[in-house]
């Protein structure tokens, strides 16, 4: 067979999605490398894409002050995990979309049988109600192959979308069940994550994540928690 996929054919031809301020699914975009491609596919019949990650909050007390904490101390996060589910198709199955040969593209047909993490790729697209507007921090990307034609001239389509890359993924669990109540045939899976990244920024020490008391040229940041002010007991007169 020829290199699977989903959304080249045309019963899962690209629809069209409204236009909202509130976040919609439907402008939600997952891609993952896709068997034989060497390069991101969007992941189509994907029926949920969910993210999830904790970290433990400790309170720090002293002996003698009364029943006060004096300070939260965030401890190590735990690993993103992300919920991929899927309806099965015959040429694709989730496997293959995250660059495994399992289905009719090789042999691997168990978690067992995966040797190397994969990445993913998701694109959450702003709606155009909101891209039209200025937003800080936000950078306006063409979309590929994205055209329109007007009086005989054609040029791209500018869209702004937040782009989030999930690195050195695992699959720690996969599960798909035949019933004789339901025709269709749901795979269920959960990915565990090495790392997060946007894809183009630094990260570390100093990366600027906001409610700094200081901002990264020196001057006063942006906001911050009154325990950091420059004198904690006082937190300032209201204006009345």
């Amino acid at each position: 067979m020829g290199k699977p996929s989903d959304t080249t054919n045309y019963i899962y031809r690209m629809g069209t999605a409204p236009n909202t301020r509130a976040a919609i699914s439907q402008k939600n975009k997952v891609f993952g490398y896709m068997v034989g491609t060497k390069e991101f596919r969007q992941i189509g019949a994907l029926s949920e894409f969910g993210m999830d990650e904790s970290r433990t909050i400790d309170p720090v007390r002293g002996v003698g002050y009364g029943d006060q904490i004096a300070e939260l101390v965030p401890s190590v996060t735990e690993p993103m995990t992300l919920t991929v589910n899927k309806t099965l198709l015959y040429a694709v199955d989730v496997f293959q979309t995250l660059g495994y040969r399992g289905g009719v593209s090789g042999l691997v047909r168990s978690l067992k049988h995966h040797r190397w993490p994969f990445d993913i790729k998701q694109e959450q697209v702003i709606s155009e109600i909101v891209a039209s507007q200025d937003m800080d921090g936000v950078t306006q990307q063409a979309a590929p192959n994205a055209s329109v034609q007007a009086n005989g001239e054609q040029f791209l389509t500018p869209i702004r979308a937040l782009f989030t890359f999930f690195e050195g993924c695992w699959l720690n669990s996969y599960s798909r069940s035949y019933t004789s109540d339901a025709a269709m045939v749901a795979e269920n899976s959960s990915v565990t994550v090495t790392d997060i990244i946007d894809g183009r920024s630094q990260y570390g020490e100093f990366v600027d994540t906001g409610l700094s008391p200081v901002a990264a040229n020196g001057t006063a940041g942006s906001g911050f928690s009154l325990r950091f002010a420059g004198n904690s007991a006082t937190v300032g007169t209201p204006n009345l």
